[in-house]
């Protein structure tokens, strides 16, 4: 037996610890610190942060590298020396500049990784978040300030064309915006939550956003649209009317409920304030245009006569201004954002109508009810969701309501683009009518008057013969 038994064993074991231990104390223990530990910056921007890495087991000529996890929204690149020195060494700390610039909106992370002979090195807490947002412009106050403005003036119109007794007439059988008022705040909401699941399953950010584009009331272009095509325009200022007064109950009741259900950790907060700012900006402009129907009847009445040609001016001009505002939006569009924003107006559309002609509606009447339940108030959902999401998902949510508003106008425009195709083709089939009618006229007459035509009359000196 070993004189040292069991000392032995310990020896032995020391023995073998001995070159692991000096091993690790070779490698490096390396920790990173970011000031500011978190950036956000604007989109097309750019900012500067300060790194610094310390720890022990540096060696001169280590590397330093940055990367970012999604490069399409962020960049960050050395301004300073990325490589260390003999006195970074013998300070046992490196320290360094770095340039992150925002390209896109969205979150992402810087991360700093170490090098030593094409070897990696571990670092602690290497990583730092960006966040890039979209700055306040000048133009989008400019285009908001626009539409208000021309939209009131639209409403003004409305006011001097609606005709009160028809509008009675509509609420004494309120079959109508009872239709609108089901179409509105029943199948919008509850197709817009079983939609949302279909098309974003992993996405409840997108979702909220689809069901707050849902459960928006109608929106003020649907009395234009209603016009412009040849609907019930007294019909469509009554539902619009009742609905945003609605509003108030029903768009609670489902933020709350279902709401819930499609983004628990959302902090809902209903804008009751921008509620009723559309209200009264929806009937004050309305009151003026009654008035002056009733006061000034030579003003009102020109005001009808310039209804039309202004509503389709205004409605180019939202279009085209929204979209040269919002360019940058285009490219978080793929085919499920398309197929969102097509769905919730397009599906709307139809059932409206549907119901209507269920409901024995004349055509005028439904044409109305299937606008009024397919066009929602995206400025409204566009506000939940700034309210209810930080940023950038903000912005980035608000995708789906800008993608349905600019799908909203499409099936309107084809139908009135048929109506006009249309009315021509009746034009010159009338006229290619009366043309023949004209020339079948004027052979008709030349023929009675032509002498050649005429019988000559035969007299003799005899007796007639009977």
């Amino acid at each position: 037996m070993c004189p040292i038994w069991p000392l032995h064993l310990i020896i032995i074991y020391l023995l073998a610890l001995c070159p692991l231990w000096v091993i690790c104390q070779a490698v490096p223990d390396l920790t990173a610190t970011f000031i500011p530990d978190g950036v956000t910056i604007n989109m097309n921007e750019y900012t500067y942060v300060n790194v610094s890495v310390s720890g022990t087991g540096m060696q001169a000529g280590d590397e330093f590298t940055l990367s970012t996890a999604h490069p399409h929204l962020a960049e960050a690149e050395w301004n300073s020396t990325y490589q260390l020195t003999e006195t970074d060494v013998v300070n046992s700390r490196f320290e360094g500049n770095m340039r992150v610039s925002a390209k896109f909106l969205g979150r992402t992370d810087v991360t700093l990784s170490g090098r030593r002979n094409n070897q990696p090195l571990a670092v602690k807490n290497n990583t730092m978040p960006v966040i890039v947002i979209r700055p306040e412009r000048v133009i989008d106050t400019i285009f908001v300030t626009s539409v208000a403005t021309f939209v009131s003036l639209i409403f003004i119109n409305f006011g001097c064309a609606m005709h009160w007794p028809t509008v009675k007439e509509v609420l004494k059988r309120p079959i109508g915006p009872v239709i609108g008022m089901c179409g509105q705040f029943l199948f919008m909401p509850l197709m817009s939550f079983g939609l949302g699941f279909l098309i974003f399953p992993d996405d409840p950010a997108m979702r909220l956003g689809m069901f707050f584009t849902g459960v928006a009331p109608g929106g003020g272009a649907s009395n234009i649209w209603t016009f412009i095509l040849g609907g019930n325009l007294n019909l469509s200022l009554a539902m619009t009317s009742i609905s945003t007064l609605a509003c108030f109950g029903f768009m609670p009741m489902w933020l709350f409920s279902l709401g819930q259900v499609v983004f628990r950790n959302a902090q809902i907060v209903v804008p009751y304030t921008r509620i009723a700012t559309f209200v009264i900006g929806l009937l004050v402009p309305l009151g003026i245009g009654l008035g002056m129907q009733r006061w000034t009847p030579k003003i009102a009445r020109f005001m009808v006569r310039i209804l039309k040609g202004f509503s389709t001016t205004l409605l180019l001009f939202i279009i085209i201004f929204a979209i040269v505002t919002n360019l940058y939006i285009f490219e978080l569009f793929t085919w499920r954002i398309i197929i969102a924003g097509m769905g919730i107006p397009w599906l709307g559309y139809c059932a409206g109508y549907l119901a209507a002609w269920l409901c024995r509606q004349p055509h005028p009447d439904a044409l109305a009810i299937s606008i009024e339940t397919g066009i929602q108030n995206t400025g409204i959902a566009i506000f939940l969701l700034r309210y209810a999401l930080g940023q950038p998902e903000a912005d980035l949510t608000t995708v789906v309501p800008v993608s349905c508003a600019i799908m909203t106008p499409i099936p309107m425009t084809c139908i009135y683009i048929f109506q006009k195709v249309q009315a021509c083709m009746g034009a010159l089939s009338t006229e290619e009518s009366t043309r023949k009618c004209w020339k079948k006229t004027s052979h008709l007459e030349e023929t009675r008057h032509s002498p050649q035509s005429s019988q000559p009359l035969i007299f003799t000196d005899g007796p007639t013969k009977v």
